[in-house]
């Protein structure tokens, strides 16, 4: 693997850590928005989810429109858009201004997460192309690491200095992407532009002396020559990709891989849990301040585990990763079910003098009462204090009332991370990038990404509902049953794409 190389993947794929930065802040700055917009569960899950719902056009459209004019112009202006909405969101002054601000950070990461992992794929060879084009998760959970450090460092001094406050300090949170943002911007100055997609375009002499300066002249020899020979083979290499085409005999099979991997990816619930790590981990009763340190364990673990996958996915394959990753997620998510399950809610009267900041003649009533049930537990402490007062106060709440084995859940919690970190988080881009002929693959994965994302929409949108009204031990049942579900359809369809060109991969699956 030459530096070159190494490099070129690092930097367009930063757009894969501002996504995770991006996702990683709003699960902090969620605990300091809701309360200050008073916002209800549609409400919240709109703001975290809109980015995703923006996502879902620009993946429809940057595909094909890269294939077009080039996949490092459109990369150039995603940076610019990360590094406005990052200012803008910063700026917000209403729930409707801070949604708007983060669409426009959707529109970034939607282009970025598509055109990334295909140009890594175009600038790689067969040998290394794994690990490459797996740097982008490495690059998301990075990102989703340093913002979970962020919130922690961010939370912490606001609690110890007088120029932080519950007003002002998530907006502080939301402005530091801007960094981030700019450095990607004067970074993709430096890489190339794809050799294959030059080679689409008719300009050969340019892509050899990009695929030379790359690998040097032994490996871009067999690289050109590997392109010059699909191309010459294809009898309509000239003629124009139209959605339909994606449907076409010959590439069903490819597409109904794609698009299951996109679908299963989201459906498992992996944003829900980044999205909305600090709530999730407020439920299992460890408190505000344990809930924001146990992200930045959260996405440490992501971390590490996405450095294993980098490892194995060139040794190992990529169906033998997920088939393992899938049913650790599969494991890991009925664990969370069960531990959920079994947990019961009671606020002595100890409890109720403890929390200061709720009028405690408000809380009275419930002395002694056990709950069964979260959803009900909730809804009638809500009913009694104001949604506002809970969803301000709703750590110390449930740390003071809830009895379960919160070492089970997050014993699930974490073991679904790291298996999807080093399965479906990673390998799915990989397979993406491999599976589709040159001419199509913008388009292709455009369209499986537009799935993709807006199955994450969906996920996001309702989690805020299903904790409140499903309850979370019936929220991950549902989740551990849609991963078994995918472990059966992987085991039937699943094809391994490793040590084999972009060239050879087409030959084999294109019909």
């Amino acid at each position: 693997m030459s530096k070159k190389s190494l490099f070129i993947a690092f930097v367009v794929s930063l757009g894969g850590f501002l996504f995770g930065f991006d996702a990683g802040i709003i699960s902090g700055v969620m605990s300091y928005v809701g309360p200050e917009f008073n916002l209800n569960d549609t409400q919240t899950g709109w703001v975290v989810s809109s980015p995703s719902f923006a996502a879902m056009i620009a993946m429809l459209i940057s595909g094909k429109l890269s294939d077009q004019i080039g996949r490092k112009k459109i990369l150039m202006f995603v940076a610019f858009l990360y590094a406005f909405s990052s200012i803008a969101s910063a700026n917000s002054y209403s729930y409707e201004t801070l949604y708007l601000a983060r669409m426009i950070g959707g529109l970034a990461f939607g282009a970025a997460l598509i055109l990334a992992p295909t140009y890594i794929a175009e600038i790689s060879s067969s040998e290394n192309r794994g690990k490459l084009v797996s740097i982008q998760q490495l690059n998301i959970v990075l990102g989703f690491f340093a913002a979970f450090l962020s919130n922690y460092y961010f939370n912490e001094i606001n609690s110890s200095t007088d120029f932080f406050n519950d007003e002002n300090v998530w907006r502080w949170m939301l402005g530091v992407e801007f960094i981030p943002a700019i450095i990607y911007f004067i970074l993709m100055f430096f890489v190339p532009i794809s050799p294959r997609w030059l080679f689409n375009n008719n300009k050969p002499e340019l892509a050899k002396e990009v695929l030379v300066s790359i690998h040097g002249t032994e490996i871009a020899e067999i690289e050109i020559k590997a392109i010059v020979k699909n191309m010459e083979s294809s009898s309509n290499a000239n003629v124009k990709t139209k959605f339909s085409d994606l449907f076409s005999p010959a590439l069903r099979y490819i597409m109904g891989v794609g698009l299951l991997l996109g679908v299963l990816q989201q459906v498992t619930g992996i944003n829900a849990i980044y999205f909305y790590a600090t709530s999730i981990f407020k439920q299992t009763g460890i408190g505000t301040d344990a809930a924001f340190s146990s992200g930045v364990l959260l996405s440490f673990t992501t971390v590490v585990f996405t450095l294993i996958a980098i490892y194995l996915v060139d040794r190992m394959g990529r169906r033998p990763l997920l088939l393992i990753g899938m049913t650790g997620i599969a494991i890991s998510l009925l664990t969370c079910a069960y531990g959920f399950n079994q947990a019961k809610y009671k606020l002595t009267k100890e409890d109720i003098t403890n929390l200061t900041e709720i009028d405690s003649s408000k809380l009275l009533i419930f002395e002694d009462v056990e709950y069964n049930s979260d959803v009900k537990f909730k809804n009638d402490i809500k009913s009694a204090i104001g949604n506002q007062v809970y969803a301000k106060n709703e750590g110390s709440i449930l740390e003071s009332a809830i009895e379960m084995n919160s070492t089970l859940v997050l014993f699930g919690i974490f073991g679904f991370i790291a298996c999807f970190a080093f399965s479906l988080g990673p390998i799915m881009w990989v397979m993406l990038s491999e599976l589709f002929p040159n001419k199509f693959r913008g388009l292709a994965i455009g369209v499986i990404g537009f799935v993709n994302s807006f199955s994450s929409w969906t996920i996001q949108q309702i989690f805020p509902w299903e904790l409140s009204n499903l309850g979370s031990a019936l929220t991950f049942l549902i989740y551990g049953l849609i991963a078994l579900l995918g472990v059966l359809l992987f085991l039937k369809i699943l094809p391994e794409t490793k040590g084999k060109s972009l060239e050879e991969i087409e030959y084999e699956f294109v019909k």
